[in-house]
């Protein structure tokens, strides 16, 4: 008898789940709380999968043999509370994809910075002809590829969320770039168990796997303190130099790994401006020589590189003021970080649901930076309450043609309107996909 496998969740990475469950000879059902989209709705049916949508039958899910879980969906509430009272084990797609591949797995995660250091990776891959797939929170869902795919290698951005299910799955190369304050309100406002979170990252790494990580970040610093994995650590570092795998000398990207030092570029070249990028770009430039890539093609995959949508991307500029799409900006160090690259004044488009956000870190770049802050969300309160006397001009919005209409009628030539939330943004987008092209729509029509 075929074993039972129910998904919650089909998008992307359910749809991905149940068709690699299908022909690995699962017995498979889909449950969905929401509406299915037309193009997972088309592909369930493909596959004669059997679903719901608009509802989980509780009595249909608790038949379950192993239950895969969507990322977005919360393990403290139903129907994922009742599963696991029930005995049944709940698992992420990633958990479940890495059981049916024997490709290596490079994966990243952190709190920033990880969606482009992952297509950094996977540029470098690519252009050094290695048979390579890009998955996790970008690009066709991890098992859909395993389905579809026999790449040997997969470049693998993952979430907290998608960690926390993930309990035999082993990364050969794991990134982690940085551990700062997010998501809490789905750790119990408990910053300690979104650390717990990243660190999953290593979780099963054995003496011949590597671990990346951004050595002068004090929280992974004081972690590393007391785990000791027994791994290859490769840390990398703008601040010093002895012990790091890559660091910066004389503003060149130096990299010190398996017992040779090389001049990769200076940072100058780099195609990503900023602090945060040179960060980034390290990391990816350590995970390519880690796997023997000449340092010709690293350099010209970090000098060729043209960014991520919706990752402090330039838009146009309207009657000299220059609109940048930085939807991605889902929390305060994002939004700390795209403002630090600002290099003229800033009207700030920020807000959408708060995720237990400490604005306070960001009041010095604001005095420096912000002339005005136009709020686009549902409750603006906290942002109000955050920059009261601290920006001279703070507008409400309920719209995005009305944020970025304000915004264009508050910015003066010369200046910048930066879309980077803070925040997430479900309250009135579907994603932050969905809010940063609503964003570039708008801004056109100007």
């Amino acid at each position: 008898m075929k074993d039972r496998l129910v998904i919650l969740g089909a998008g992307e990475s359910g749809t991905g789940s149940a068709i690699l469950a299908v022909r690995q000879g699962y017995d498979v059902f889909v449950s969905d709380i929401g509406i299915i989209k037309d193009r997972y709705r088309k592909d369930l049916k493909a596959y004669n999968i059997d679903f719901e949508e608009g509802k989980h039958d509780i009595s249909r899910l608790l038949q379950a043999d192993l239950v895969v879980k969507s990322p977005g969906i919360p393990d403290d509430k139903s129907p994922v509370l009742e599963l696991i009272n029930a005995g049944i084990k709940v698992i992420s797609e990633i958990e479940f994809a890495g059981r049916f591949t024997d490709a290596k797995k490079i994966c990243i995660t952190g709190s920033n910075g990880k969606t482009t250091t992952t297509n950094l990776i996977y540029e470098i891959l690519k252009r050094a002809c290695f048979n390579v797939g890009l998955a996790g929170n970008v690009g066709n869902s991890f098992a859909r590829q395993v389905a579809n795919n026999q790449y040997d290698y997969y470049v693998i951005e993952l979430s907290s969320f998608q960690l926390d299910g993930m309990y035999d799955f082993k990364a050969d190369i794991a990134v982690l770039l940085n551990i700062t304050p997010d998501h809490l309100d789905r750790y119990r406002n408990t910053f300690q168990d979104y650390i717990d979170s990243k660190f999953r990252i290593i979780n099963n790494q054995t003496g011949n796997d590597y671990f990346i990580f951004w050595a002068d970040d004090p929280v992974i610093r004081q972690e590393l303190a007391f785990r000791s994995p027994k791994v290859h650590l490769l840390p990398f570092s703008a601040e010093k130099t002895d012990g790091m795998a890559g660091y910066i000398d004389n503003d060149t990207l130096t990299l010190s790994i398996h017992n040779k030092t090389e001049e990769i570029m200076t940072i100058h070249d780099l195609a990503l401006k900023g602090r945060h990028n040179t960060y980034n770009s390290m990391a990816a430039a350590i995970a390519g020589k880690i796997l023997n890539i000449r340092k010709e093609i690293i350099r010209e995959s970090l000098a060729d590189f043209q960014g991520v949508e919706h990752r402090l991307e330039t838009v146009i500029a309207v009657h000299g003021i220059n609109f940048i799409n930085d939807s991605k900006a889902t929390n305060v160090n994002s939004a700390w970080y795209a403002l630090e690259c600002m290099t003229s004044k800033v009207v700030w488009i920020a807000g959408g649901i708060d995720k237990g956000n400490d604005y306070s870190e960001l009041h010095k770049l604001a005095k420096k930076k912000i002339k005005a802050i136009v709020c686009l969300g549902k409750d603006n309160s906290k942002i109000i309450d955050a920059f009261k006397g601290i920006v001279p001009t703070i507008v409400e919005t309920k719209s995005m043609n009305e944020a970025v209409r304000s915004a264009y009628y508050l910015a003066s030539t010369g200046d910048t309107v930066l879309l980077s939330p803070a925040c997430a943004s479900f309250d009135l987008f579907e994603n932050f996909e969905d809010r940063g092209r609503q964003f570039k729509e708008a801004v056109r029509n100007l």
